[in-house]
């Protein structure tokens, strides 16, 4: 019997170690988390403001999920994103310059008699040069000190007649500006030339600006125009000041001007056929564009109700798709602006509805957009079958194996 118990407790021991080993790989499998590369479709719609809230760390992101119909299409396409004209005005041509610190001027007196201060038996008249120092003012013979800076031509003209009344013989005088250095704008960045634009007498628009600097050295949907002026800054694509003629607004002295290259992309992740940043390549992109440049979905694992937009939104198209009464709830639940103004907001589109790919050519995808397709829940539960299948089988191995000892 003892020689029995010795050949047989190793079996036994075996045989013990291999059903804790074959229970223990079942509990595990069923308590771990499938791998994923992302969250399901209705993981994404309970983060929404109408369910949970995420802590971004001890910070509540709030959002809305909205789905795409006719109408929050035709809303986002509609709405207007702040631009030059919005933050600058349009300004106008027809405004009378002032002359300026740097300008040059060349100021003709006339007399009325041949041997006055500024006229000859040969001559009836005298052209003076005057440039404008930096505290404003300029030098007239027999007049003195004259303050050019802020006065316009013709006010600076009634100047020097009224001060030459009492000194010359019925003087009359022309000013004219032969160098407006006061009246400049600089253009930098990727243009064919960078310089320092003169604006002359005449109104200026944006668009002749960045010409006379040589053009834009980029496609004009992937490049960025930059104005500031004073205090405020805005960007808008070039694009959209050759397309719209009320963001080509006229230029005023001092403005500075950026131009940059920066190609519009958007994100494409999840179930996509094709993932990664994805490029334009061209002046607009709707939905059902971006999702032929992303490969359509994969039909072995996509969940076609989830398909997302995560973006951030200016406030008047969000409340234009959500309504102000639910942007006012979404803000007193503590939903907080990028550091552009804008809201975070997800967008979702059902491609398992026939009209969704009608409604998608009129979403605009915009630049920087997180496209993502999700899974179906069902690829979850495959997976965990086919690991807890291979568990099985291990632990079936090892089963044979301690029986033939």
């Amino acid at each position: 019997m003892i020689g029995i118990e010795d050949v047989n407790g190793p079996r036994r021991a075996l045989s013990v170690f291999t059903r804790i080993l074959a229970a223990g790989t079942v509990l595990t499998l069923a308590g771990c988390v499938v791998p994923n590369d992302g969250p399901l479709t209705q993981e994404v719609l309970s983060a929404g403001a109408g369910g949970k809230t995420y802590e971004i760390p001890q910070t509540k992101l709030i959002f809305d999920v909205v789905d795409i119909d006719q109408r929050v299409a035709n809303g986002v396409n509609a709405g207007v994103r702040q631009g030059l004209s919005s933050t600058f005005g349009f300004g106008g041509g027809g405004s009378t310059p002032v002359i300026g610190v740097g300008d040059r001027l060349e100021v003709t007196i006339f007399e009325a008699g041949p041997d006055g201060l500024f006229s000859t038996v040969e001559r009836k008249s005298t052209t003076i040069p005057v440039v404008v120092q930096p505290d404003g003012h300029g030098q007239i013979p027999y007049v003195g000190s004259v303050r050019f800076a802020g006065m316009t031509i013709d006010s600076a003209r009634a100047t020097i007649v009224d001060a030459l009344k009492a000194k010359a013989v019925e003087p009359d005088v022309i000013v004219a500006m032969a160098d407006n250095a006061s009246r400049t704008v600089s253009v930098q960045g990727d243009v064919n030339k960078s310089t320092i634009v003169p604006l002359g007498l005449n109104g200026v628009h944006l668009s002749e600006v960045i010409a006379m600097a040589g053009g834009a050295s980029k496609q004009p949907y992937d490049t960025y125009v930059s104005l500031k002026r004073g205090g405020r800054s805005r960007s808008v694509l070039l694009q959209t000041v050759i397309d719209n003629p009320k963001e080509d607004i006229y230029v005023k002295p001092d403005d500075q001007i950026y131009v940059s290259y920066d190609p519009q992309t958007f994100s494409a992740l999840g179930q996509t056929e094709k993932s990664g940043k994805i490029p334009f390549n061209a002046a607009k992109l709707s939905l059902v564009e971006a999702a032929a440049l992303a490969g359509g979905g994969n039909i072995a694992t996509a969940d076609p109700k989830g398909y997302f937009v995560f973006r951030y939104e200016n406030e008047n198209v969000y409340r234009s798709v959500v309504g102000d009464d639910r942007f006012r709830d979404l803000i007193s639940r503590g939903m907080a602006p990028d550091g552009e103004g804008r809201y975070p907001i997800v967008y979702r589109l059902d491609l398992g509805a026939t009209q969704s790919y009608i409604i998608a050519q009129n979403f605009p995808v915009r630049n920087k957009d997180v496209i993502y397709l999700s899974r179906h829940v069902a690829t979850d539960l495959a997976k965990f079958l086919s690991i807890l299948s291979s568990g099985s089988s291990a632990a079936y191995n090892i089963q044979r194996t301690a029986r033939a000892l």
